[in-house]
C-alpha cells in the first residue's frame, strides 16, 4: 500500500469530517459548526445533507455574499435583502468537475445605485471572493444581476 509523506506543517484551517454510516458524513469545525455531507441515491446515498459538490456551490455563495455585503456597507448602500442563486454543470468524466457556473444575484434596498450594485460584485468576483478564484481554475463562471428598490 502506498501513503502519501508529508510533512505535518501545521496548517491554519482544520475540518474535521467523521463516517456516520452508508455514505454519511458529519464534517466540523474546532468553532462547533457541523455540516452533514451525504451523496445522492444513484451513488448509493440517502441525500440525508449536502452533497460534496452542492457544498463547493454554497461555498461560493456564501463567500461572494459576505463580500457584496460587506462592499454595500462601505459604499453606504442600504441594502436590506440579498439572494443569491448558484447553478452549475459538471463534465461527465471523473473528477466530474464544474465546467460552467452561473451566479444570480437578486438584491433588494432602498435607493441601490446600479453603479455600486455592479462594482459590489464585480470586486467579489474578480478580486476578493477566493472560491471563485479557485472555480475558475477549472470552470466558466458567469453572473447577472437584479435590483429591486423598496
Amino acid at each position: 500500500m502506498k501513503r502519501a509523506i508529508s510533512d505535518k506543517e501545521a496548517l491554519p484551517i482544520v475540518v474535521k469530517v467523521d463516517w456516520i454510516d452508508g455514505l454519511r458524513f458529519v464534517a466540523s469545525d474546532d468553532k462547533g459548526h457541523s455540516i452533514v455531507v451525504d451523496a445522492p441515491k444513484e451513488y448509493g446515498g440517502e441525500v440525508s445533507g449536502f452533497g460534496p459538490m452542492q457544498l463547493l456551490l454554497a461555498a461560493f455563495g456564501g463567500c461572494t455574499g459576505i463580500d457584496i455585503t460587506e462592499t454595500m456597507r462601505k459604499q453606504r448602500q442600504k441594502l436590506e435583502d440579498l439572494e443569491i442563486i448558484v447553478s452549475g454543470r459538471r463534465v461527465s468524466e471523473p473528477p466530474r468537475v464544474y465546467d460552467r457556473v452561473h451566479v444570480e444575484y437578486r438584491v433588494k434596498g432602498r435607493n441601490l445605485k446600479d453603479k455600486a450594485v455592479q462594482r459590489a460584485i464585480e470586486l467579489s468576483q474578480e478580486k476578493y471572493c477566493s472560491v471563485a478564484a479557485t472555480l475558475k481554475t477549472k470552470a466558466d463562471v458567469s453572473y447577472d444581476y437584479e435590483i429591486q428598490q423598496t
